[in-house]
């Protein structure tokens, strides 16, 4: 029996709302959806974010970044309340699945809904905060629009930050109607909660409703570049061999080695790699790949990187190459508010939902806020412990436990007026 708290959760809207937004960007023959930040179809999804927002006769302000923000405010708030923020991200990956970031975001939206059919005003503003280029796949780094919120990044620096695809990140912004005049940071929360899916698969595993977040992993991302020398492969000896193509594989190989000996902590990924000059009989000249290292903990975090910088110095000297490596980005773990993850855990129990605390391993824009306010957040279940693809599932029934549980958090956080 469900025993949460008035106001109540409109969950048809929520999935409602949720397949719909799922629909822009969709790729029909695929099956997934493409919203890459600052995009036409990222264009999209905020403006019927944007207009989801003023059906509820929300205070929609967008600052210099980009990111949206959606007020519900108190009776007492004259514009300079620092609101209760809940929120995520809508852009995507490519060939995404509907649900990473847009649940969060939505299900917030949800809570201001709840209100708003309750015929009840919060004690203190409830900000709905939508963050741009979360993901990072088109502007480096990723969970940009946070960071910067949280002063981590200067705004102008921000804005000069060229794309993939050679474009300005600012003039992409005025392209599309959301460079905003509010400048970031200007209102600090007073608390922030994201709800999201899991993307792993341990609260599936372990049949768990509710994750209560208490830790994120700290993230490494570097671009390493191996410079040898193109030669015949037939004609080649091994000793004689300055092969960027075998120097790349051996640190793949390596950084298998550092996670395995982390005892579990350490997770190490090369999610990109391209040869020169990529044909089958000649030696690579050239390789160049990323690493994506992650861990909770920051020694071992550092332990990892200084590990792989004695092996690349060690096989640049074995191997006769040359080895460049660009730190692309460095954001060290996190830990959550005890009081808003007890909050959390409190609000499962009192809503009859199987729960446990457990470590992020995904970065999320909680951990930029994480820098100015108290944050916490919210998992439920991913089927399979799939996302970043068109086959990330949670089922209707856990995505309303999720959003029970945030709206549940929310009122017991504040008090409310009529």
């Amino acid at each position: 029996m469900n025993k949460c708290s008035a106001p109540r959760l409109n969950g048809s809207i929520l999935l409602q709302q949720v397949r719909a937004l799922g629909e822009i960007g969709a790729d029909q023959v695929n099956g997934g959806r493409t919203r890459i930040a600052l995009t036409d179809a990222e264009k999209a999804g905020r403006d019927q974010l944007v207009a989801w927002m003023k059906e509820l006769d929300l205070d929609v302000r967008v600052d210099r970044i980009g990111n949206i923000f959606g007020t519900l405010r108190s009776v007492s708030d004259q514009g300079d309340q620092a609101p209760l923020m809940m929120g995520s991200h809508i852009d995507t990956v490519t060939n995404a699945g509907a649900l990473d970031g847009c649940y969060g975001v939505l299900a917030a939206l949800a809570v201001a809904r709840a209100f708003r059919e309750a015929g009840v005003l919060p004690s203190r503003s409830i900000t709905i905060g939508t963050f741009t280029n979360e993901e990072g796949v088109r502007y480096q780094p990723d969970m940009l629009g946070s960071l910067v919120y949280a002063r981590g990044l200067a705004v102008d620096e921000a804005l000069a930050t060229r794309g993939t695809d050679g474009t300005r990140l600012g003039d992409e912004l005025q392209r599309i109607g959301y460079a905003g005049d509010l400048e970031p940071g200007s209102v600090i929360p007073h608390e922030y909660l994201e709800l999201h899916i899991e993307q792993g698969p341990i609260l599936e595993a372990e049949n768990t409703q509710i994750g209560v977040v208490e830790t994120l992993q700290g993230i490494s991302w570097q671009r390493i570049v191996v410079q040898g020398n193109a030669n015949h492969a037939g004609t080649t000896p091994t000793r004689l061999r300055h092969d960027a193509g075998y120097v790349a594989c051996a640190v793949v190989a390596e950084l298998r080695d550092i996670a395995k000996d982390s005892g579990a902590t350490t997770l190490a990924t090369v999610g990109c790699m391209s040869f020169e000059p990529n044909v089958i009989n000649v030696i690579p000249r050239r390789a160049t790949f990323t690493v994506d290292l992650r861990d909770p903990d920051e020694a071992l975090l550092l332990s990892a990187e200084k590990r792989l910088s004695q092996f690349l110095a060690a096989i640049s000297t074995e191997e006769g190459v040359q080895i460049s490596t660009e730190q692309l980005v460095r954001f060290q773990p996190v830990t959550f508010d005890a009081g808003l993850a007890d909050e959390i855990e409190d609000s499962a129990k009192r809503c009859g939902f199987s729960h446990k605390r457990m470590t992020s391993g995904a970065g999320h824009d909680a951990q930029m806020i994480a820098r100015i306010a108290p944050s916490a957040m919210i998992f439920v279940p991913s089927r399979g412990g799939i996302s970043h693809n068109p086959r990330e599932h949670t089922d209707d029934d856990q995505l309303l436990k999720g959003a029970e549980v945030l709206l549940d958090v929310v009122v017991h956080r504040l008090s409310l007026t009529h």
